[in-house]
C-alpha cells in the first residue's frame, strides 16, 4: 500500500515537536555589559545543580548549557507544574578581540557570572602621528590631547621646540588641521 506524503501534516508534526515542552531547549535570560577590560555575562539559573553547568568556548563561540531536574516523591500527583526542567542553552559569538584563554565562570545564588577579558591586542592604545615638511621640520604627536613635540633638522642646529596642540580631537582650532603650531625656524622662540 503506497503512502501519500502530506507536507502540511509533516509541518504540523515538526511544529509540535518544537513546541513540546519535553523536547525543547530552554533559553536562559542574560545580562551582558563591559566593565573596564572585561565583559561580564550574568545568566539566571535558579535551582540548577552547579555540577550540571557547562561553559565551553569553541573558536569564537561561547556555549552555556545547564540541566535542571525536578525530583518528585513517589506517589505524588502534580496539581500545578510551572517551573521548567530540562536543558537550558545559550550561545554567544564572541567575535575578535577576546582573550579566550582567560575566561572564568562562577555560579553563586542562582546566577552564573562569566568574566570575558578583552585581549591585549584589542585594548585602546595611543598612536603617534608624525609629519615632515619641506623646510626640514618634523612634527610628532599623539592622537590624544597631549602636546606635540616639534624639532628642526635644519643646518642651523637651533634645536627649537614648541608646545603646539597636536591633538586630533573633534575639532581643530584656527584651521591648523591638528598639526600643532611651530615657531619660525631660526626665530629662537
Amino acid at each position: 500500500m503506497a503512502m501519500k506524503f502530506d507536507p502540511f501534516r509533516e509541518l504540523d508534526r515538526m511544529a509540535g515537536a518544537l513546541l513540546d515542552p519535553r523536547q525543547r531547549l530552554r533559553l536562559m535570560p542574560i545580562d551582558l555589559y563591559r566593565q573596564g577590560d572585561h565583559y561580564i555575562l550574568n545568566a539566571d539559573l535558579p535551582g540548577i545543580d552547579p555540577g550540571s553547568v557547562d561553559v565551553d568556548v569553541d573558536g569564537q563561540l561561547l556555549t552555556i548549557r545547564a540541566e535542571r531536574t525536578i525530583n518528585v516523591p513517589d506517589g505524588a500527583t502534580w496539581l500545578t507544574r510551572e517551573r521548567e526542567s530540562g536543558t537550558f542553552l545559550r550561545q554567544l559569538n564572541l567575535g575578535q578581540g577576546i582573550d579566550i584563554d582567560n575566561i572564568s565562570a562562577r555560579y553563586e545564588n542562582g546566577v552564573l557570572s562569566v568574566h570575558i577579558p578583552v585581549s591585549e591586542r584589542a585594548k585602546p592604545r595611543k598612536i603617534e602621528v608624525s609629519a615632515s615638511y619641506k623646510d626640514g621640520q618634523t612634527i610628532s604627536g599623539s592622537a590624544t590631547s597631549e602636546p606635540a613635540s616639534v624639532s628642526s633638522s635644519s643646518s642651523s642646529g637651533s634645536g627649537m621646540s614648541s608646545g603646539g596642540s597636536g591633538s586630533m580631537g573633534s575639532g581643530s582650532e584656527g584651521g591648523s588641521g591638528g598639526h600643532g603650531s611651530a615657531g619660525t625656524p631660526g626665530s629662537g622662540s
